[in-house]
Parts: C-alpha cells; sequence; structure tokens
C-alpha cells in the first residue's frame, strides 16, 4: 500500500545527480506554435545533432510540447542549452 511507502523530503537530498558524458539529454519544450518551437529549437542548438518529435497538444490546442533529445558532452553544455532554450523568446516553458 502506499501509506507504507518512505516519505522523502527534496530539501534532504544533498547528493548531486550523477550524469555519464556524453550522454543524450532529453528537454521537453512548451509554447504556443510548434513550427515557432521548431525554429527555437534550431536557433539554439545550432549545428548538435538532435532529434525532434511532437509530445502533446493541449486540449485546447492553445500549446504544444515538443520532446528535444541532444547529444551533449559536459554538464556546461547541458545546462547552457537549457538556460538558452529557457530564454528563448517562443518557448513558455522547458523541463
Amino acid at each position: 500500500m502506499a501509506q507504507d511507502l518512505p516519505r522523502i523530503r527534496l530539501d534532504e537530498i544533498s547528493e548531486r545527480l550523477e550524469i555519464e558524458y556524453p550522454c543524450t539529454w532529453l528537454y521537453k519544450v512548451i509554447g504556443t506554435s510548434a513550427p515557432a518551437l521548431h525554429q527555437a529549437v534550431l536557433e539554439v542548438i545550432e549545428g548538435d545533432a538532435y532529434t525532434v518529435e511532437l509530445s502533446n497538444t493541449s486540449s485546447g490546442g492553445r500549446y504544444v510540447s515538443l520532446n528535444i533529445g541532444v547529444y551533449v558532452r559536459t554538464d556546461t553544455q547541458r545546462t547552457g542549452i537549457y538556460e538558452s532554450l529557457r530564454a528563448h523568446r517562443d518557448i513558455r516553458m522547458v523541463l
């Protein structure tokens, strides 16, 4: 039963996630237009190999999300791509 599982508080986890590089990192980007999201990803990732696939469209059709897989070589590259995607005017959210 779920009530028998131990509770873990996120603020009690002090270990940093261990990521072995190079690896493929997945981002989910959310915006209001699939073509604009595709263009934003193209602008941010610039020449690096990546995959993109439609993830979801909201029930009202207002929002769309894409799954982006990028081959990253370092933590700095991974976080830099995240920050650049997050700062792009056509991207509402990055997960």
